[in-house]
């Protein structure tokens, strides 16, 4: 049986091994941070290779993302299924082993990482999601929901700002069960950190409320002792593990350029006399695999966790099926018929408020067929309308002494970045389907969670409310002329922009319904008159984009419009003595996707005169007008004032798109 040195070291050398054929990655925390690995993989980690969705095993984030070759020895090693080619294709195209961890490639990976601090950020969703399915399902002698989530992280993730976010959160919540590993090599790219990082760590995350530790992380003891007391508190852990990065290789461990750089093939041929591992590249001893193998231990940590499910399930087969529901990510199977029964009887009632307020109302339409929603908002939950009819608070302003983690509704503070990238972890722990909402103006803090949801391919809902100039006296640093179409350019995204209460819930059961990508729905301060439409063109919303108003014949003009703007569309086509067909276009996206006979049917080619009208940047809509077209919108930031005058001084109305139709007919 091989020592935990010679196993930790099997690290090491595939990763030096791995780096050098591209000639491009960072060896250095692999290297640092492998003797921590190694023991919390052969000692602690509940986990099955040969099922690595199992629902009850620990996880493992490397928020470190640049060091991914860890991960993808350990994965390797266990026996998972990437093999020494996949190894050796490191870097290169349609691989399993991309230069970051990116979730859906190899098995075993929980979450894309790369961008600092989101993979700590994304570790306190992971907690929070397993506190809240354990406090939901968990009965008395009945534990189903019993994990760890363990992370690596580096300098660079406490630099990023929300790192902050997340620690505050995770301590306030009290998420015992998240077990942070820090990687304090006191290196980063540029060199030694003392100069850009004079942070009091230790001190820094006690202050907000977790257990903190400080280790040798080469000391395989120490940090054996270390993770089982974290294990055993009732707080958030951080183990600082004091590390050399690069270790193993004699010239360069503890140097900045180990961070980022290939070792190269001398340093390697000495790193390997250094350790000792003289083995040739990529070859791993049978002893060695023995010793990381975790297939037989993992295939009876989950048995023994069938024995415990099958016994949950036959004293609660109800509850256990509602699991199973949930963790596959399966919808309710009535759901579609219930949700149209729903928007049916909104289209019924033609009411006309705000769409944030017509968004709650979707909430209280759909909330009752999906306990998985969790819902929140950052700081703003009475002007987001986020918090509906069947909502329960997870933490009130009374303090952590008053936590109800069996509820479905967090009030996340003044934290967008961290909201939603909190989220993001939330949907990929699985069984909860979560939604959070700010004003659509500080999705600009948390844009890159929404990249990142977008490229991981999941499903997490983004509300925004107050998304023009219409919100009005707040003034310019609040009106969002640029967010609307810079949104709509995140591949894998699907931006609605209702314009009432139909276009409203449809655009809610497209987000729930949609598993493969995340959504933004984005609604008005100010109120917007309800539109009537035949079952047809309610059926067409889900499309994206459909005709709201036709006329006989071929129309002379087709008008584009969304959300608030689509009533100055329909007044100017009532009051043209033109043929002008009327387009509401909720989602650009949506649209994008339907067939091109569908598409043509909509916009036909032969009809050139086209105008469209949306209060922010006008520049994605010459695609669809041309260059002999109208836009209406915004080209400036806007000002202070009532939303009415601002309508009119920017000349968003019903005058400028009549007198647009009459320009281009």
């Amino acid at each position: 049986m091989s020592n935990r040195a010679t196993l930790a070291n099997a690290i090491r050398a595939l990763t030096m091994d791995a780096v050098q054929i591209p000639n491009s990655g960072h060896p250095g925390a692999p290297m640092g941070m492998a003797d921590i690995a190694e023991v919390l993989y052969n000692d602690f980690m509940n986990h099955n290779p040969t099922n690595p969705k199992w629902a009850d095993r620990d996880r493992f984030i490397m928020s470190n993302g640049h060091g991914s070759m860890l991960p993808y020895s350990v994965l390797h090693l266990t026996g998972y299924d990437l093999s020494t080619d996949d190894l050796k294709a490191f870097r290169k195209l349609h691989s399993k082993t991309p230069g970051h961890p990116e979730y859906g490639y190899a098995p075993g990976i929980e979450t894309t990482t790369g961008p600092l601090g989101q993979g700590i950020t994304n570790a306190v969703g992971f907690a929070l999601a397993e506190k809240v399915m354990a406090a939901q399902f968990n009965k008395d002698g009945h534990e189903i929901v019993d994990h760890n989530t363990y992370v690596f992280l580096g300098d660079g993730c406490l630099m990023e700002g929300i790192s902050q976010e997340a620690i505050s959160l995770a301590g306030s919540f009290g998420l015992s069960k998240l077990i942070c590993f820090y990687d304090d090599n006191n290196i980063s790219i540029d060199g030694n950190v003392d100069g850009w990082f004079a942070d009091d760590t230790p001190k820094r995350f006690e202050a907000c409320g977790w257990d903190v530790q400080s280790i040798d992380g080469h000391d395989a003891d120490a940090i054996k002792a270390a993770t089982e007391k974290a294990i055993a508190s009732d707080k958030p852990s951080l183990i600082c593990c004091k590390t050399v990065i690069g270790k193993g290789a004699p010239t360069k461990e503890g140097g900045h350029h180990v961070h980022g750089e290939a070792l190269g093939e001398e340093e390697i041929a000495e790193a390997r006399k250094h350790l000792p591992w003289p083995y040739a590249p990529f070859e791993i001893p049978d002893e060695v695999y023995a010793g990381w193998d975790a297939k037989e231990a993992g295939a009876a940590k989950e048995a023994a966790w069938n024995e415990k499910f099958a016994a949950y399930k036959a004293a609660y087969p109800a509850e256990a099926a509602e699991f199973e529901r949930r963790m596959a990510g399966d919808l309710p199977a009535d759901f579609e018929a219930q949700a149209n029964k729903f928007i049916a009887e909104v289209n019924t009632k033609e009411e006309s408020p705000a769409t944030r307020v017509a968004s709650k109302g979707a909430l209280n339409g759909f909330a009752p067929l999906l306990p998985e929603f969790l819902g929140g908002s950052a700081d703003l939950s009475p002007s987001n309308n986020t918090f509906n009819d069947k909502s329960v608070r997870i933490n009130d302003d009374h303090g952590s002494a008053s936590m109800n983690f069996a509820g479905n509704y967090i009030s996340y503070g003044v934290r967008e970045f961290g909201m939603s990238a909190i989220m993001n972890g939330v949907t990929l722990h699985g069984g909860l389907m979560p939604y959070g909402a700010t004003f659509l103006m500080f999705s600009e803090y948390a844009r890159n969670a929404l990249r990142m949801a977008a490229l991981m391919k999941i499903r997490t809902i983004f509300v925004y409310t107050h998304d023009s100039i219409g919100l009005g006296e707040d003034g310019p640093t609040h009106q969002c002329v640029e967010q609307i179409p810079t949104l709509r350019m995140i591949p894998n995204m699907a931006v609605w922009r209702p314009c009432d209460t139909v276009e409203t819930a449809v655009a809610w059961k497209d987000a729930i319904k949609n598993d493969a990508r995340p959504s933004v729905l984005i609604f008005s301060r100010q109120n917007l008159p309800f539109q009537k439409r035949d079952a047809d063109q309610i059926a067409n919303i889900e499309k994206g984009g459909y005709i709201l108003k036709d006329t006989d014949g071929t129309p002379d003009v087709i008008v584009i419009a969304t959300g608030s703007e689509v009533h100055l569309a329909m007044e100017a086509a009532e009051a043209s003595d033109k043929k002008v067909r009327v387009v509401s276009m909720p989602s650009v996206e949506v649209f994008e996707q339907q067939d091109d006979a569908y598409k043509e049917s909509v916009l036909p080619a032969a009809v050139t005169a086209r105008v469209a009208v949306e209060a922010a940047i006008m520049d994605g809509w010459w695609k669809y007008v041309g260059t002999n077209g109208k836009v209406i919108g915004m080209t400036t930031f806007g000002e202070s004032a009532p939303a009415p005058e601002l309508f009119k001084y920017f000349g968003i109305t019903t005058e400028a798109v009549s007198k647009a139709i009459d320009e281009v007919a």
